[in-house]
């Protein structure tokens, strides 16, 4: 199952085997059968844990001890991001270990399926509860925005920076600073979620990457390896359902 929101996005079934990636945005992992082991790229050590936070765009290999996994993805820089690293108790950046609601987190995923408390997971892991200086700079929120809406079209760092009233390279900063991730992971990532929506809608890959703004499948693919650590025909075979979870 995989479910998608604006910014967010949850999946939850086998563990899959990926292979070395760095994603976009911060991923909540969680195993449901068992443990798992993270090791970011520059790291000797593995990490071993229930539940872990790893942060945007650290290359890591996660091997799976059981076999299934749940993965949260969330929007950086977000109310729920802030909300989700502070509920980990243990390790340290990027990989944070130990969210202080992991039994509960389990026993809610056992019921995950269409139609089930995919929200109330996703409020549970990162409750969307926090206000004032815990968001980013609104300027940024409406360039992020933006990015989600218009994925048809290349939305470039003129047109943020310009939109802010800001010069391109202060406008990069600041949106990193606020974010966590770059522009321009934050503008693939919309993509890869506006390609997730229509390939739910019943669109085969070639026509839901092009639609989601990619050159080609071929870009979308190699793009979505590099995040994923598999690629998204591997990932479809396994009889993926995908739902949008604004409907439920």
């Amino acid at each position: 199952m995989l479910w998608l929101w604006p910014g967010q996005a949850i999946y939850a079934g086998p563990a899959l085997g990926l292979g070395t990636h760095a994603g976009s945005v911060a991923c909540l992992a969680v195993g449901l059968d068992a443990p798992f082991q993270v090791r970011a790229a520059d790291e000797t050590a593995s990490v071993r844990a229930r539940s872990a936070l790893i942060a945007p765009r650290v290359r890591h290999r996660l091997t799976a001890e059981g076999d299934r996994m749940l993965f949260c993805y969330l929007d950086p820089g977000s109310p729920r991001s802030v909300a989700c690293e502070r509920r980990m108790t243990g390790g340290g950046a990027p990989v944070r270990t130990g969210h202080r609601d992991e039994s509960a987190l389990l026993a809610l995923a056992a019921d995950l399926r269409p139609g089930g408390p995919a929200r109330g997971w996703l409020d549970l892991a990162a409750p969307d509860d926090l206000a004032g200086p815990h968001y980013p700079d609104p300027r940024i929120r409406a360039v992020t925005a933006l990015l989600l809406a218009q994925t048809h079209r290349t939305v470039t760092a003129e047109e943020g920076a310009a939109a802010c009233g800001l010069s391109a390279s202060r406008f990069l900063h600041l949106f990193k600073a606020h974010t966590g991730t770059s522009f321009r992971r934050y503008r693939l990532w919309a993509r890869m979620l506006a390609a997730g929506r229509a390939i739910g809608a019943g669109g085969d890959l070639t026509r839901a990457a092009t639609d989601a703004g990619f050159a080609s499948s071929a870009h979308f693919s190699d793009a979505f390896h590099r995040m994923f650590g598999l690629q998204p025909s591997r990932l479809l075979a396994t009889g993926l359902t995908i739902v949008d979870g604004t409907t439920i």
